[in-house]
């Protein structure tokens, strides 16, 4: 991150400037990890996470099946609880030299109050997007043995202490010399675990010398009584979702997911009325925040981000979204709702290019271009779902996984929030989607 400016400089000026346009993606693969995909827990984990998703409803139910997981009211043809561990939630991804990927499975079903019995865990995978397939390789399960978790955990009681979606939200990670960096919700925290998993270090989240915190944070509770103060920056799920890292791994980029609350204007911080996400830098070797940050500053009000990682030292990709979903085809008629049909399609479902330098700290990146993952070309019938008015859509309510492959290809990645997100058929459960999008002037666009 720290490149000479003299350079940047050079650059931007033997380059035209791309600001805010829109690039070409065509679908060069599509692959698919059908929704239905469980394994089994490492055979000294609880009897109680050999049954996951007990807790998704008003009351608890152990009869595995028997709970229709919903859509925004739609049945998505898949019930909880389920027998197993469901390898879906796709939230941060990273490509390995020999061309296989790492793979962030995050919190569970959503909160900490349902995902007890959810286990956290990251996957070692092949795609194959010749034949469409994603093959697992490996898993690896997050546990604190070493109780290095400065809180208690859901299954404090046992040896292993495999972590699980009461404990953690994990929703972005690095892996730097052999560690397994991730980037946390709840807290939000920055968790350090070796490569079996094992965590070694939980860092709090400091913004300008201060700590912040969501309302998930253990040191934040509620009042002992009615009009008390709760002090907290963070929203609810609004903690680190992207997490980038310098090209040489000396530095972390975690991302925000929403803006943080400003206590001094009583209001979302925000430039010019839209507000900003913090881009925050840590320091691995030191292992503390530098204190520096950057700006993303939303496209709109209320929107999100999925996934962020660094293409150079000085240019990284973001996913910038809505929280619609759907196809055009599959639209509920004008001012109606059903549950067999889309009431609120998707707008803005975009994988963003931005610059960060020495130049811009503290202000705001450049949004150099974006590609609209709502409208990618498909000339050579790369797709394995039916196209939508001539392209090839990513419709999801949550797309969280973004990576370079080369210096033509990226490839994005679908959450499918089983058994909650049905964003191609109003009532069939996403699959964990895989797509390889050849963007050669997106990539060189400066």
């Amino acid at each position: 991150m720290r490149a000479s400016l003299l350079l940047v400089a050079g650059l931007l000026a033997a380059t035209p400037a791309f600001a805010d346009a829109e690039f070409p993606a065509t679908l060069a693969g599509h692959a698919i990890l059908p929704a239905d995909t469980f394994i089994a827990p490492p055979a000294d984990a609880p009897a109680d996470l050999q049954i996951s998703g007990k807790f998704t409803g008003a009351a608890r139910t152990d009869a595995v099946g028997t709970v229709m997981g919903l859509s925004a009211g739609r049945p998505t043809g898949l019930s909880v609880p389920f027998r197993g561990q469901p390898v879906q939630g796709h939230s941060g991804i990273r490509r390995m030299a020999d061309g296989t990927y790492w793979v962030l499975t995050d919190n569970g079903f959503g909160n900490k109050r349902n995902s007890p019995d959810a286990m956290l865990f990251l996957s070692h995978y092949r795609f194959d997007f010749e034949k469409g397939t994603i093959e697992r390789i490996a898993t690896v399960f997050l546990s604190d043995p070493d109780k290095k978790v400065p809180f208690r955990i859901a299954n404090e009681g046992t040896e292993r202490r495999y972590l699980t979606g009461a404990d953690f939200d994990p929703e972005s990670f690095q892996i730097i010399n052999g560690k397994i960096w991730i980037g946390e919700e709840f807290g939000p925290f920055l968790i350090r675990a070796d490569m079996t998993g094992k965590i070694e270090a939980i860092f709090e989240t400091q913004v300008d010398g201060q700590p912040v915190r969501s309302p998930d944070h253990p040191a934040v509770t509620t009042p002992n009584a009615p009009g008390g103060a709760v002090d907290f920056r963070v929203r609810r799920s609004k903690g680190f979702e992207g997490m980038a890292a310098s090209p040489d791994g000396r530095f972390l980029y975690p991302l925000l997911e929403g803006a943080l609350w400003d206590p001094a204007t009583r209001g979302f911080e925000q430039v010019n009325g839209r507000e900003y996400l913090r881009i925050l830098e840590f320091d691995v070797q030191a292992g503390r925040y530098t204190g520096r940050h950057w700006k993303y500053v939303l496209d709109e009000n209320g929107l999100s981000i999925g996934d962020f990682n660094m293409i150079d030292a000085t240019t990284g990709l973001i996913i910038e979204r809505d929280d619609n979903e759907g196809v055009p085809e599959r639209a509920c008629p004008a001012g109606q709702r059903a549950e067999n049909c889309f009431h609120a399609l998707p707008r803005i479902k975009r994988v963003w290019k931005i610059e960060m330098t020495d130049a811009n700290a503290g202000n705001a990146v450049r949004k150099i271009g974006f590609i609209d993952l709502l409208k990618i070309r498909d000339p050579n019938n790369r797709s394995r779902v039916p196209l939508s008015g001539g392209h090839f859509q990513m419709p999801f309510f949550t797309i969280e996984n973004v990576e370079v492959v080369d210096a033509d290809h990226i490839v994005v990645g679908n959450d499918n929030n089983l058994p909650f997100s049905s964003s191609r058929d109003p009532n069939k459960a996403d699959g964990n989607e895989m797509v390889l999008l050849r963007v050669p002037e997106f990539l060189r666009a400066r």
